[in-house]
């Protein structure tokens, strides 16, 4: 797929994301504003239905006391509405139960305010004043008996026609809290919801570009494998057609000649191919390794002994620094010996003038470490969280004068992994690179 196209339906699908986040919210803001309005006509039923208790409970007194009317009726006349509700405890139960029964649970605070005297008489289960105290005719009200007042919620009490002697007041303190815990788990649910779509949407885009990367990288490797097996190709057609030639043929030393280099040609690519088989082998299962005993000491020597000729060549210098008093481990000897190698060659080829190669080594806590340093071309920070990638290499423009398929550092971390060990690079460029490489003494018991 092209990038233009991949970038089309991420667009498409950042527009889809953002209108389904737009709308969401609005549901969210929906959803609170739905709670809150019956929240808040709950609230008013309850108190509409404890008023109409509060009639019902007086006329059923009234009808079963029949003496008690003409005091009734003076009670009536003189709107002493503190006379006519019951005991503050019992009222505030009255309230308690009506909402509860709605499912309102949280703190309130109630009053029940005289029209005759412009003041509360009963404010949060206690009397305020007495029947007989004197009319107030310029209220000063507290804090908190503003708080009522200003209260949306409000009943009257005894209602006759468009009179009434008094108000049933109610303020809650912590409706807006209450209003978010009743309505948090629909809210967490469609936050959820949209979080795991979210995090779906970036994966997806996440391994749509790694899996281009993948492709793209699939690519270079062919093309570079097809670069690398043509020059051994060319070569050993050329010495094959040079062995036929009548010249060439009569001539032991030039056929020898010729045949040798048919055969490192041909060795050449057997190594690359079983390079490839063996990266194939590790994603496919688990590698089999043979452990013995291994002097790494030893290893190491003979990898810097196989590669000073090379480094010579291009008048450099490689040495190797001993400083490990252990170096026997438990390892496959051929596979610890490629990986030696793979590092080594690493730094002699990008390395282009002069390399000057250090192979140290050091005793740890239950491993020996290995630091092979040079001073080539280094690495930037964004190769160095690839580098040990399959495929991966280094860009140096349209040069291809460093040669590879991008598979040796992949192949030498698979290596070590199935040691249990570690490896890590620190470099910088144009100043080189550091490969520090950690394998246990021991492996452990599986």
């Amino acid at each position: 797929m092209k990038r233009r196209s991949i970038w089309i339906i991420i667009g498409l699908m950042s527009i889809a994301m953002v209108g389904m986040g737009a709308l969401q919210i609005y549901w969210i803001n929906w959803s609170i504003k739905l709670g809150k309005k019956n929240i808040e006509v709950s609230i008013q039923d309850a108190l509409r239905s404890v008023a109409k208790n509060l009639s019902d409970q007086e006329q059923k007194q009234a009808a079963a006391n029949p003496y008690s009317r003409e005091a009734e009726s003076l009670r009536r006349n003189l709107q002493s509405i503190a006379q006519r509700l019951p005991p503050p405890l019992n009222l505030q139960q009255l309230i308690d139960r009506e909402l509860e029964s709605r499912g309102i649970f949280t703190e309130y605070r109630y009053g029940v305010f005289s029209s005759q005297r412009n003041s509360f008489v009963i404010k949060n289960g206690n009397y305020q004043v007495d029947d007989f105290s004197p009319r107030v005719t310029v209220p000063e009200y507290t804090d908190s008996e503003l708080q009522l007042i200003n209260s949306k919620y409000k009943t009257p009490l005894f209602a006759l026609g468009i009179t009434t002697p008094g108000y049933l007041y109610m303020y809650f303190p912590n409706l807006n809290s209450f209003i978010w815990t009743s309505t948090w788990k629909s809210l967490l649910a469609a936050l959820l919801f949209t979080g795991a779509i979210l995090f779906c949407f970036i994966y997806t885009i996440l391994i749509v570009f790694r899996q281009k990367k993948v492709s793209e990288m699939k690519t270079d490797f062919i093309n570079n494998m097809t670069h690398e097996f043509k020059t051994p190709i060319a070569t050993i057609s050329l010495a094959a057609d040079s062995i036929q030639s009548p010249m060439i043929s009569g001539n032991k030393d030039k056929v020898n000649r010729f045949a040798n280099i048919i055969k490192q040609e041909n060795k050449r690519m057997l190594e690359q191919v079983e390079k490839v088989l063996q990266m194939a082998k590790f994603d496919r299962e688990n590698l089999n390794l043979k452990l013995a005993k291994v002097d790494i000491h030893i290893l190491i020597q003979q990898a810097v002994d196989n590669i000073s000729l090379q480094v010579t060549q291009k008048e450099g210098s490689i040495e190797s620094v001993f400083r490990a008093d252990k170096s026997i481990i438990e390892a496959d000897e051929n596979h610890i010996s490629n990986i030696i190698h793979n590092l080594l060659d690493n730094a002699n080829k990008y390395t282009p003038q002069k390399p000057t190669i250090k192979v140290y080594t050091k005793d740890k806590a239950e491993s020996i470490e290995i630091i092979i340093e040079d001073n080539g071309i280094g690495l930037s920070r964004e190769a160095q969280k690839h580098i040990f990638e399959k495929f991966y290499r280094v860009h140096t423009g349209n040069l291809h004068d460093v040669k590879g398929f991008g598979l040796g550092l992949s192949y030498v971390k698979a290596l070590v992994t199935a040691h249990s060990g570690s490896i890590s690079v620190k470099s910088e460029l144009g100043k080189g690179s550091r490969f520090i490489l950690n394998l246990p003494y021991l492996q452990s018991k599986q």
